[in-house]
């Protein structure tokens, strides 16, 4: 699926799919318990059969055996009228010689009813007759033609002195088919039923769960207060921090355009008024260098703003796509004590116009990173520490491996500190502690912004003690290498 077709495409309601899901679950509940009960009903049935099968046969076997003649007329003289049970009298060698659905009886003139023979096939087959014959008693059960009936059959061996016999009881039930074809206009009227209530409980369930979600999306303002369920709170969460991000990035827009149309307001107006004084000759002949002295410095200050907003969008950039896991910076070891020694030697000339004593302290110490960037942290620092110090202060860089194995980056300065509530804004753009003493030495108030992005590209943490009149301490801690 392609990102259109995705952003075309109608999201699916929840509702409908709970309500679906729930009726579809009702329905197949009620299908189950309706057939495991007619399956467990069937059996229960059929068991009760058999029990009434094996004491009918039992009581009529036991009562011919203690008749003194055995024969098929002494078991119809033991049977009452309208048996509606099936009895067979079965021989020694499988003869039927009575069966109460197939054979007759006669009466004669004196009213004795007598057995005639059956037209009954031979029976030595049938699995009843030879379990009966072999172990004294048999409980069988066999399909019949019709597909809704079965035929429960019991039968029990009776030891004659002329013989062993058979006397079979059997029955016709309905199977499995048959209930449930008797009962199918009761279970459909179950399942109407079932299925009304499922709707109707569906209906009442999802209004209850959905109705608090629609209430959390009217209230972003307190969403992480008011989560209903415990399945949403990592999503309100994330609503919560991404809305705080985008509150914070629009914040933060406004106020970046703003310094920076300040920034460059400033000097552009200066640019414009002596530029404008040349032009018209206003200006003294003898004053058109100090005027094209301070276009200059005015341009260059405006150069060093648009490269410091470059420089901090490209970090911006990257950072993005660190959080994305995209690498956008090739990472080599980076030597920092060379880099410390290299960023001194640069800076000396700053340090000797501001009458600050520079030094530095290099220990072996290897860095995973971005050299440029890296070069541009310790440059910002350095410069900023140069920057507010007094005539005859110092500056000390330091590099080298901690304690706990981390390497580290530190910049020292006995200058004009920075004040309790301002250390936890200095890493903020554009916000200066001094801005008449900024402004006079020309720095743009992004510096110390740029080396906070380039430590998080480095996952590093930065560390800032400082105290008013006493001077500052920037440490730079670098995860321990790998």
């Amino acid at each position: 699926m392609t990102d259109d077709e995705r952003r075309t495409r109608q999201p699916l309601s929840m509702t409908r799919r709970y309500r679906r899901g729930l009726i579809l679950t009702g329905l197949l509940c009620a299908l189950a318990v309706l057939t495991a009960a007619t399956v467990l009903f069937q059996r229960s049935y059929a068991e009760r059969i058999d029990n009434y099968l094996m004491q009918i046969c039992h009581g009529y076997a036991a009562a011919y055996e203690a008749q003194d003649t055995h024969s098929a007329t002494t078991l119809l003289n033991l049977l009452p009228e309208n048996l509606p049970l099936r009895i067979t009298l079965i021989d020694t060698d499988g003869t039927v010689l009575y069966d109460t659905k197939r054979g007759s009886y006669i009466v004669d003139v004196n009213g004795d009813i007598y057995a005639a023979q059956t037209d009954l096939p031979n029976h030595a087959d049938r699995p009843e007759f030879q379990q009966a014959m072999a172990s004294g008693s048999a409980c069988i059960t066999r399909e019949s033609e019709t597909l809704q009936l079965e035929t429960h059959y019991y039968a029990v061996r009776i030891d004659l002195p002329e013989g062993a016999q058979v006397l079979r009881v059997g029955e016709d039930v309905a199977n499995i088919w048959g209930l449930s074809t008797d009962t199918l206009p009761l279970l459909c009227g179950a399942v109407v039923l079932i299925l009304l209530a499922a709707t109707l409980f569906s209906w009442w369930l999802t209004r209850r769960m959905v109705q608090p979600i629609n209430h959390l999306a009217e209230h972003l303002d307190t969403i992480e207060a008011d989560v209903p369920y415990e399945e949403l709170i990592p999503l309100a969460r994330t609503i919560q921090t991404d809305r705080k991000l985008r509150e914070d990035n629009e914040t933060m827009r406004r106020e970046f355009t703003a310094n920076v149309s300040h920034e460059l307001k400033t000097p552009l107006t200066s640019i414009s008024g002596y530029a404008e004084l040349i032009e018209t000759g206003m200006a003294k002949p003898a004053d058109v260098p100090t005027f094209a002295a301070r276009i200059h410095k005015e341009a260059q200050r405006m150069i060093a703003l648009v490269s410091d907003i470059l420089q901090l969008s490209e970090l911006d950039d990257s950072t993005q796509a660190s959080h994305s896991r995209e690498p956008v910076t090739e990472m080599a070891p980076v030597d920092l004590a060379a880099l410390v020694k290299e960023t001194a030697q640069n800076m000396t000339v700053n340090a000797r116009r501001a009458y600050v004593t520079l030094q530095y302290d290099a220990k072996p110490a290897t860095v995973r990173g971005s050299r440029d960037q890296l070069s541009e942290l310790t440059q910002n620092l350095c410069d900023n520490a140069i920057r507010y110090n007094r005539p005859g202060g110092h500056v000390e860089l330091r590099c080298g491996v901690g304690g706990d194995g981390c390497p580290y980056f530190e910049v020292e300065d006995n200058g004009i500190g920075i004040p309790q509530d301002s250390q936890t804004r200095v890493f903020e753009r554009f916000y200066r502690v001094d801005k008449s003493r900024s402004k006079a030495t020309g720095g743009t108030g992004l510096g110390l912004a740029i080396v906070k992005h380039i430590a998080l590209l480095h996952d590093a943490k930065i560390d800032l003690q400082s105290q008013v009149g006493t001077g500052t301490t920037i440490r730079v801690t670098f995860p321990k290498n790998s």
